[in-house]
């Protein structure tokens, strides 16, 4: 039986905590990324490069966080969301099988938030799967916009007969989210109490796996104390059967 194992976390920039006490945990993430054992990770809160934390951290990767992380044999694809003053983050995804290809489509909503869109084309199990990898808004109004323009690009760049994976932090309290991504054809685990945030004492779920053409087969969040140091989210894999 052919199984896809998917794993979403969100990294926080691979730092933790404010000020002087804040510690860099990014060679953590990179330990903990590996023992996932995952196709796929998506990943948001990636920081390509950042001068200030460089200056101030003396063990600062020399690569980008994304391929920083990559397991050995796995090939990153990162995309820039936001621009700082300092430097500029988004989202990525580390891929144990061949990619295709990737694009970018810019989410933002206003001028507050920077947002976007991460589509890769995985060759897994001799078929093509598509993976959009998504960091919604704060703001719900927003999220709803954002979701509508998912479905658009979803219409637009991925054929029906192809199987889908869109994965992220979609800061969504209480599901609300659900039926409309359901309505696009993509479902998640609906039952299953997926605490996700924060990480040190999980109250809600905001990271999802949502899938159109394979079928769920499990999902698991890693938890302990080893988890909430590294970020303020906790991962979550899901596996399909193709």
């Amino acid at each position: 039986m052919a199984i896809l194992r998917v794993a979403t976390y969100n990294i926080h920039k691979g730092v933790q905590g404010v000020g002087p006490g804040r510690r860099l945990e990014i060679h953590n993430i990179g330990h903990a990324i590996e023992q996932l054992d995952a196709d796929v990770v998506c990943l948001q809160e990636v920081r390509k490069l950042h001068r200030r934390e460089q200056r101030y951290f003396t063990r600062w990767p020399e690569l980008p966080q994304a391929e920083f992380l990559a397991p050995e044999g796995y090939e990153a694809v990162y995309q820039t969301n936001a621009t700082t003053r300092h430097g500029e983050h988004g989202n990525a995804l580390l891929s144990r099988w061949p990619i295709i290809s990737h694009g970018h489509e810019d989410m933002s909503d206003h001028r507050f938030e920077q947002r976007g869109l991460l589509h890769v084309q995985v060759f897994a199990h001799r078929r093509r799967i598509h993976v959009i990898v998504l960091h919604l808004g704060l703001i719900a109004a927003s999220r709803g916009r954002q979701i509508e323009q998912l479905g658009l690009f979803i219409q637009r760049e991925v054929p029906r007969r192809d199987a889908l994976v869109v994965a992220g932090d979609f800061n969504d309290w209480g599901g609300k989210l659900r039926s409309t991504m359901h309505a696009l054809g993509l479902k998640d685990f609906i039952g299953e109490r997926l605490l996700t945030y924060p990480a040190r004492l999980p109250l809600t779920q905001l990271d999802y796996v949502y899938a159109r053409g394979l079928k769920p087969v499990g999902v698991e969040i890693p938890k302990g104390r080893i988890w909430w140091r590294m970020s303020d989210h906790l991962p979550l894999i899901a596996e399909f059967k193709l």
